[in-house]
């Protein structure tokens, strides 16, 4: 019991460091010659055909060959709290981005910013690596609504609102780098850790790769292994693009169970988001966005469903010194009532 409440107690030491290392002069913030990154740009580095199919009930207006799961049938719908009349409208809304990287206090997506709070965190390779085919890395969650900043699709009630901020770093959290530890989020672990679960995740790996993964296999990531537990440790490192494709799913599980993402799809999502601590594995697709963006589309495509295999697109995406970091958006289906009418519009 100890040992659990010192492990627990050590971010708050971890935050405490970070602060003084905010406070401390420019040059204890800095580039570092083991991280490198830059700026995304949203003309150049986002592939912006992934918002797309755009639908009006259950018919498509805009497809751009894009893949899609299903909206609700009604084009009309009404919510009561604003109160409106609308019509219902889906579309997938880049919302997050996320890093994974091999040292920590390492921002690719700040320029390659470097921090140096003075606080060890567990790293990829060093002490910290097993030896035995895994990789741990660490992992950042930025909010990143970039639809609502640039103003440049619908009305903003259908938009998430808000900036580009940094909302979460693994090194401050814990459970991250502790599978024991990270029991406390995902006790359900304990019923999928033995081959025969295993095993069933190469159906999942065909489903994303086809189409999208099988909600029903909620333990599985696709072709990039197991979802559980939601830490850092990645039992099977293949490559980076696979490793790093892994730990931007397990964020977003994490994310889920921890409530500090919602969903925003379905008949369920039309008037708001609402919790959803199983994260509904179809609701995303990921696009890569840094070392190289990709942009460049492969079969009419270049955002993935979670769970694809990399095989094909990842081909080139890592490269010794700038390119064994990774950073990508993610984009949310959002299903949404976009006023027609609205009562308080009679008003003087």
């Amino acid at each position: 019991m100890a040992a659990l409440i010192s492990r627990f107690l050590q971010p708050f030491a971890a935050a405490l460091a970070l602060g003084l290392a905010l406070a401390a002069p420019v040059g204890d913030v800095r580039a570092s010659a083991t991280c490198e990154g830059k700026f995304t740009n949203p003309i150049t580095d986002i592939c912006w055909s992934c918002a797309f199919p755009l639908t009006l009930g259950g018919a498509r207006i805009w497809s751009d060959n894009q893949e899609d799961t299903s909206n609700p049938g009604n084009p009309v719908c009404g919510c009561s709290n604003p109160p409106r009349i609308g019509v219902s409208i889906g579309f997938w809304e880049p919302v997050r981005q996320v890093e994974a990287v091999r040292h920590p206090w390492c921002f690719p997506s700040l320029g390659g910013l470097s921090l140096d709070p003075g606080v060890d965190a567990p790293r990829h390779g060093g002490d910290h690596y097993d030896g035995k085919g895994g990789s741990f890395y660490q992992a950042h969650w930025y909010t990143n609504p970039i639809l609502y900043w640039l103003q440049v699709l619908l009305e903003d009630a259908c938009l998430e609102q808000g900036q580009f901020d940094l909302a979460y770093m693994t090194e401050l959290d814990p459970l991250w780098n502790d599978s024991e530890l990270t029991f406390i989020i995902n006790p359900d672990v304990a019923l999928f850790s033995n081959p025969a679960a295993q095993a069933v995740c190469a159906a999942d790996c065909v489903a994303a790769t086809a189409g999208f993964p099988q909600n029903g296999l909620y333990w599985c990531a696709g072709c990039q292994g197991s979802l559980y537990p939601l830490d850092g440790w990645v039992a099977s490192h293949i490559g980076g693009v696979q490793a790093s494709t892994l730990i931007v799913q397990r964020m977003a599980a994490k994310m889920h169970r921890e409530l500090l993402i919602w969903a925003a799809s379905g008949s369920s999502g039309q008037c708001g988001y609402y919790p959803q601590p199983l994260m509904d594995k179809t609701n995303y697709k990921m696009q890569m966005v840094y070392p190289v963006p990709n942009t460049k589309k492969i079969d009419g495509r270049c955002c993935q469903p979670f769970g694809r295999t990399t095989a094909v697109w990842g081909a080139g995406k890592e490269f010794p010194y700038r390119g064994e970091d990774f950073a990508y958006m993610v984009f949310r289906k959002r299903n949404c009532c976009a006023t027609v009418f609205a009562p308080a519009s009679l008003g003087p």
